[in-house]
């Protein structure tokens, strides 16, 4: 049975957040908001649990989910051999609409999919999600669509297209920021930062902090190559 909370109305917030955390307990799907768009989420450590995401969006092993994590100090829980210019982006830009592709912890019983050793992680700006995430722990989230159709700005729409598939639906009123764009996802797993989607932050604001991120492009002076498939998160 699948069922919706208006975030917005205290009370409904905090049966909300409680029957999410019941779903995510029962290896079950759940949608919640971001500051970008809408995500589908799931226990980060059940297979079972990211078996059922993936075929609730129509998507196979080969497009692992991002994992979305409660604080900054998570970070090191979930990757090893952190890239120093990963910590400075995620210490500038967390909580926000950046994603860091890093080096998984290898002693971690999980199962993303295809991953290659990596794992996509970002901290969301958001409350609803923030204050989830805490009673839940880490939680493999994509944006709240079917595979090839447009990210959900809203709870509704997030419903029209994923249905029964998930549990419980966090509704926290329209996406309207991002405008319907994702996080900007950097692979952090060399020895440049390279951006591999080019989301809600700038690479100018990137640079701010990191002068030598490597665009989308191959910009800054470096010759671009094949940084293999992204995420396609939240």
């Amino acid at each position: 049975m699948t069922t919706s909370y208006d975030c917005s109305d205290p009370v409904q917030r905090s049966e909300g957040l409680t029957a999410a955390q019941r779903a995510v307990s029962l290896k079950q799907c759940i949608v919640l908001p971001t500051d970008t768009v809408y995500g589908i989420g799931a226990d980060a450590f059940s297979p079972q649990a990211v078996a059922t995401l993936l075929a609730s969006k129509g998507r196979g092993r080969n497009m692992p989910p991002p994992v979305l994590i409660p604080r900054i100090q998570t970070l090191d829980g979930l990757a090893t051999d952190v890239h120093p210019d990963a910590r400075r982006l995620a210490e500038a830009f967390w909580p926000g609409g950046l994603t860091l592709i890093c080096h998984a912890q290898p002693s971690l019983t999980w199962d993303l999919g295809d991953t290659l050793g990596t794992v996509a992680l970002r901290m969301p700006d958001d409350d609803v999600a923030l204050e989830l995430l805490t009673i839940t722990g880490p939680l493999a989230v994509s944006s709240a669509n079917r595979t090839g159709q447009p990210a959900a700005t809203t709870a509704a729409d997030a419903a029209a297209q994923l249905a029964e598939s998930v549990a419980v639906y966090l509704d926290a009123g329209p996406r309207t920021a991002a405008d319907g764009t994702g996080s900007t996802i950097v692979d952090a797993t060399g020895e440049l930062l390279r951006v591999v989607r080019q989301g809600t932050l700038p690479l100018e604001r990137l640079r701010e902090v990191v002068p030598g991120v490597i665009g989308i492009d191959g910009s800054d002076g470096n010759a671009g190559t094949d940084a293999g498939q992204a995420p396609s998160g939240s």
